[in-house]
C-alpha cells in the first residue's frame, strides 16, 4: 500500500480525489507564490510585463547591467505562471 494509499484510507477520502485535491493545492500555492514575486518585480519597476521592462530598458528608463538579473527572472516568472495556470486548467 502506497502513501497516497494509506493518508487516503486514514482520512476515508478515495485516493483520486486525495491525489487531485493535493496536486490543485499544490498548484495554487505555487501559483500565489509566483503571483507574488511578479508583483513585487512589477512595482520595483512600474511595469506590468517582462515586455514592459524590455522597454523600458531600451528607452533608457533603467540600464541594462542594473536589471539584467531581475529581467530574466521576471521572464521565467511569466512562464511559470502560465504553465501552473494551463496545469491548473486541466484539473
Amino acid at each position: 500500500m502506497t502513501l497516497l494509499e494509506r493518508a487516503a484510507t486514514r482520512l476515508n477520502v478515495v485516493p483520486e480525489k486525495l491525489e487531485r485535491e493535493s496536486l490543485q493545492a499544490y498548484l495554487e500555492r505555487n501559483l500565489r507564490l509566483v503571483e507574488s514575486e511578479l508583483f513585487m518585480l512589477a512595482h520595483r519597476y512600474g511595469v506590468q510585463t517582462v515586455e514592459e521592462l524590455d522597454s523600458a530598458i531600451q528607452s533608457g528608463r533603467f540600464h541594462e547591467k542594473d536589471t539584467f538579473k531581475e529581467f530574466f527572472r521576471f521572464d521565467y516568472l511569466e512562464n511559470e505562471r502560465q504553465t501552473l495556470r494551463e496545469l491548473l486548467e486541466q484539473l
